[in-house]
């Protein structure tokens, strides 16, 4: 929840946010895989924010995608996919190069990078845009972030990004990452573009205008 919290604060500090944790979705969907079951769960979640208030949902686990989609049709508030924005802003920077490009989606969850790269690719295809994609996961970066070893998972990042070719543009992939993005800007000297900020200044292109009041947006987690 931090990454989320940090760039909403930096961004667009006078929304109003709240933050939804199922914190057993990651082993589940592992454990058991994308299940009619899983997405009704998500539906679940993103129904209970939106009767409790929210005007928007963004949801930021990149591993479902699916669920995510079934939600969008079942409310009738703005929902985001953790990287749908990410992707948008990157395939803007790739059209105004004039030129074949190439982007490097990073990843340090496993299940994610499929479906990641699926919904990058159709995007892709969508605009009809010479871009070739390359995909890595750091293996073993999120256990040490979760193991309160930040600065070995920012390293394994590191190391993962320099052994792909080079890229006109670096994505990465898991809002937990976002910490990674100005190491990895020194080093690269290409962009690199993170999903939270991304997101959060589609939410507000979105949903604010002169006139309005306070956004009060939920991110369900897990």
């Amino acid at each position: 929840m931090q990454p989320v919290s940090e760039v909403f604060t930096a961004l667009w500090p006078e929304a109003r946010c709240r933050n939804l944790l199922d914190d057993s979705l990651s082993s589940d969907l592992q454990a058991q895989g994308l299940t009619t079951t899983m997405i009704d769960r998500m539906v679940g979640l993103a129904g209970y924010v939106t009767a409790h208030g929210a005007q928007a949902i963004l949801f930021t686990c990149s591993a479902f995608g699916p669920a995510i989609d079934a939600a969008k049709k079942a409310l009738p508030i703005p929902i985001l996919k953790p990287n749908e924005a990410m992707f948008d802003e990157a395939l803007d920077l790739c059209e105004a190069l004039g030129k074949p490009c190439r982007i490097g989606l990073l990843t340090t969850f496993g299940p994610a990078s499929v479906s990641m790269l699926a919904e990058l690719q159709e995007a892709i295809a969508h605009r009809d845009l010479p871009v070739v994609v390359e995909s890595a996961c750091a293996l073993g970066a999120l256990e040490k972030l979760n193991a309160a070893e930040a600065s070995a998972h920012d390293q394994l990042v590191l190391q993962t990004a320099k052994t792909m070719p080079v890229c006109d543009v670096y994505l990465l992939g898991q809002f937990s990452m976002a910490r990674t993005q100005t190491l990895l800007d020194n080093a690269l000297q290409k962009p690199v573009l993170t999903s939270p900020a991304s997101a959060v200044r589609r939410l507000q292109l979105a949903l604010t205008s002169p006139t309005s009041g306070p956004i009060t947006s939920s991110s369900p987690l897990n």
